[in-house]
């Protein structure tokens, strides 16, 4: 018996101790001053550098939202462009300390890449964009056509997937980046372009006449799309996840970036909790107790995340659905802070 307590308490020991060399991310990047997020090589609405450099997207503001939280400044992160190809390396060798880019949740992902996914920031799905000249008003009538396609996505597979189902053929013409597909697609090298419906609204602005080209209805896959962290590290892994949780809750309650700094004033328990008024969850995580408020104040609720960036008040124009609050037929829902 003594023998298996011995053994039992070196094994938790060992564990415990583990876990602590483990839990260094968050401590990493409080040294380094700044926090080292993957986005894509470009993609509006998502992550994409304006002509002064600038990252902007909503996949950016959840890196904002995450220096916010840890540093008081937003601006403290340093943005790491991705290829599909590479960016599960940048993530695996320590290069970044989260992978923030359009990245399908899948079940492959999650177990063999020695990586977490920390929650679905947009609900998006596969769809196809052709030229109206075509005139096809539907992905079955898609028949024997070129199909223009980015190697190292969930894409492939669903395309091959949905053809092989409706009894169609086509050809793939496959290609390293993003904007080679979208060059390609615009050359008339494929009838069609595929990816999720979101790519295609956000290539749709790079193209010289976007008015040409119609995304068509099908939707022929589930991608929830959303952020990356290495195994290892449950501290970082919870941040990173209540960073996005933040966010939907604030959007929940009605808190937003203008009238943060009154709600923080209210009696109301939720919103003591909430913002920092009552209980020590900022400091549970490793944060501050305004740990909200800063994200709320500097960033912005979830709603004002994806209207400025891919919603009715940006460019893209793309109607919520299915990533509207769960209270109003979305699926986007939060687990409360208590």
């Amino acid at each position: 018996m003594k023998r298996v307590s011995l053994v039992l308490t070196l094994a938790l020991a060992t564990g415990f101790a583990t876990q602590a060399a483990q839990a260094q991310t968050l401590k990493t990047i409080k040294d380094r001053g700044s926090l080292s997020c993957g986005v894509s090589q470009g993609l509006p609405g998502f992550s994409a550098p304006d002509d002064k450099g600038n990252w902007t997207g909503l996949d950016v503001d959840i890196c904002r939202a995450l220096a916010a939280a840890i540093f008081n400044d937003p601006s403290k992160v340093k943005y790491v462009p991705t290829s599909a190809k590479d960016r599960f390396t940048a993530l695996q060798s320590g290069e970044i300390d989260v992978l923030s880019r359009n990245t399908t949740w899948t079940i492959s992902r999650d177990t063999s890449l020695g990586a977490n996914f920390t929650g679905v920031t947009y609900y998006d799905g596969q769809g196809f964009m052709v030229k109206k000249s075509l005139k096809v008003n539907s992905a079955l009538e898609l028949n024997s056509a070129s199909v223009c396609v980015q190697t190292g996505t969930t894409t492939e597979q669903n395309l091959a997937d949905y053809f092989k189902a409706n009894n169609m053929k086509y050809e793939v013409i496959a290609f390293g980046t993003n904007d080679e597909t979208v060059k390609a697609y615009e050359s008339g090298r494929c009838d069609v372009f595929t990816t999720d419906q979101s790519g295609l609204y956000a290539n749709r602005l790079k193209l010289a006449n976007p008015a040409d080209h119609l995304v068509l209805p099908e939707i022929i896959s589930k991608e929830p799309l959303g952020p990356m962290v290495r195994h290892g590290d449950d501290q970082w892994f919870d941040i990173v996840k209540w960073t996005l949780y933040a966010m939907v809750t604030a959007e929940e309650l009605g808190i937003n970036q203008k009238n943060v700094d009154e709600m923080a004033k209210s009696e109301k328990p939720e919103f003591k909790r909430v913002l920092g008024t009552d209980g020590n969850f900022g400091e549970q995580l490793g944060l501050t107790k305004d740990w909200v408020v800063r994200i709320v104040k500097q960033v912005g609720n979830y709603s004002e995340v994806f209207e400025r960036n891919v919603g009715a008040g940006s460019p893209l124009g793309i109607a919520r659905g299915l990533n509207n609050l769960w209270n109003k037929g979305g699926l986007q829902y939060a687990p409360p802070i208590r």
